[in-house]
């Protein structure tokens, strides 16, 4: 069903204190650039295809339609994805105000109700006096000033446009991601470090023996899959095959793959396992690795308990797991600057938001909005744009955007591998959280404030 929601003339109410700068796509992302840059004495025009234009997971025309789970993940100061919402809260962020405003019982995670969430953030924006929305599809990259936010699901025309612009090897049209762990939940009594054939020590390697191998090939097969939405469905590639289907094509595929020992004798016995999981660096801290080769369509709870059966992952703390979707993103430590611009385009006055820019979930697509809200608003006023404080959940995304290894980028979300280490060691999770986040707080606080109302 579309909603026809009454909407205003493309004629700005606003005063004009600064160029007028479009915004296109009306998501999670796109509408808090707008409402940021709006906000902010920017006059915006907000560009949302629907429902001339409807993509495939799509069923109204109401900004912010939430077409994947309802939950936007946990709060409190027990968990990363809390530390984000408590500074999107500080950064008066409008999805974060409309969430609370419309959320459903969910224990200690913000779940919303759709309906009551997507029209909330649509009646805020229709009456914005700075904000006029316009129902077009955009199939070029737009001159600028703009923002895109054109999230997972770009349309063909400006997703083909801007592989032109970018390169077609920086941008992906499908997101094949391996699970990620933090190093320290490695157990090294078990796994060790090398490189194959002995060419440096960039990888932890976890070995297993003949029986290891065959239990986990067992387990691993008889998995639970998560079934994908019918757009979705065949559009991974060889490159970013699931180490299940890997392993359907036959007992020793996964030993000649992902898997393959060759050049990699385990130190302690002097020689090569029957088979090996691979991790490798995912961060510039080198608190996080991602399972080489691991891209995976399993459920997560199958995920926990396939992949805990890897020798040295038994304990190991998952910070995120595989996923296979469609998902539009670019390769950001390669064509971004700080400021989540796109380098190869030379222009100082388009930024991108949103998933596109290669973060993962709700919130984490609201802050980059938000992010490039801010930083348009105040170059379009002639300001400097800000450097978001390391110790925050934005300022950490920012800046594994831009530190991330280009040649194995993934998507990432929250977590606490991305933030920079803490004073202390704090073995208990819950502390080591609550620290994190009395850390975060205090920062986004200070930034804030010093901020400024530009």
């Amino acid at each position: 069903m579309i909603d026809q929601a009454p909407e205003r003339s493309e004629q700005l109410a606003g005063v004009h204190r600064a160029p007028l700068c479009s915004v296109v796509g009306g998501g999670l992302a796109g509408c808090e650039a707008a409402w940021q840059l709006a906000e902010r004495g920017v006059p915006v025009r907000l560009f949302e295809m629907r429902p001339l234009v409807m993509s495939p997971a799509h069923a109204t025309d109401r900004l912010a339609e939430v077409v994947c789970s309802n939950s936007f993940g946990a709060e409190g100061e027990t968990a990363a994805a809390g530390i984000l919402k408590a500074e999107l809260a500080i950064l008066r962020s409008l999805v974060l105000e409309c969430a609370h405003a419309s959320r459903v019982p969910a224990g200690g995670a913000l779940a919303v109700d759709r309906e009551r969430f997507s029209g909330l953030v649509t009646e805020r924006i229709l009456g914005h006096p700075n904000i006029a929305l316009v129902r077009e599809e955009v199939r070029t990259i737009p001159a600028g000033p703009a923002v895109l936010a054109t999230g997972p699901l770009t349309a063909e025309p400006l997703a083909g446009a801007l592989r032109e612009a970018l390169g077609h090897e920086y941008v992906a049209f499908f997101d094949a991601v391996a699970p990620i762990v933090t190093r320290e939940s490695v157990d090294m009594e078990k796994a060790y470090v090398a490189g194959r054939y002995g060419r440096g020590d960039d990888y932890i390697n976890c070995p297993m023996t003949r029986e290891e191998y065959a239990a986990f090939l067992e387990a691993l097969l008889a998995a639970e899959r998560a079934l994908p939405h019918d757009f979705e469905r065949g559009m991974y590639f060889e490159g970013c095959m699931p180490v299940e289907a890997i392993a359907d094509r036959g007992p020793d595929t996964l030993r000649f793959g992902p898997m393959k020992p060759v050049g990699l004798p385990d130190p302690r016995t002097g020689r090569e396992p029957w088979a090996v999981v691979q991790l490798r660096r995912d961060n510039a801290l080198g608190t996080l690795y991602n399972l080489v080769g691991f891209q995976t369509g399993l459920k997560w709870s199958e995920q926990r308990r396939v992949f805990s059966m890897i020798p040295g992952l038994e304990r190991a703390e998952f910070v995120r797991f595989g996923v296979m979707h469609r998902n539009t993103s670019v390769n950001a430590p390669a064509v971004l600057d700080a400021h989540l611009r796109p380098l190869p385009l030379g222009r100082g006055d388009l930024f991108l938001a949103g998933q596109i820019t290669g973060v993962e979930g709700y919130m984490e697509s609201t802050a980059m909005g938000l992010v490039a809200g801010v930083n348009a608003a105040r170059l379009l006023k002639g300001l400097s744009m800000p450097e978001w404080p390391a110790e925050t959940a934005v300022g950490s995304l920012l800046r594994y955007l831009r530190t991330a290894d280009p040649r194995h980028f993934q998507p990432m979300n929250t977590n606490l591998g991305i933030f920079p280490s803490l004073t202390e060691r704090i073995r208990n999770k819950r502390e080591r959280a609550a620290a994190f986040y009395a850390r975060a707080v205090a920062a986004a606080e200070a930034f804030w404030e010093g901020l400024g109302p530009g």
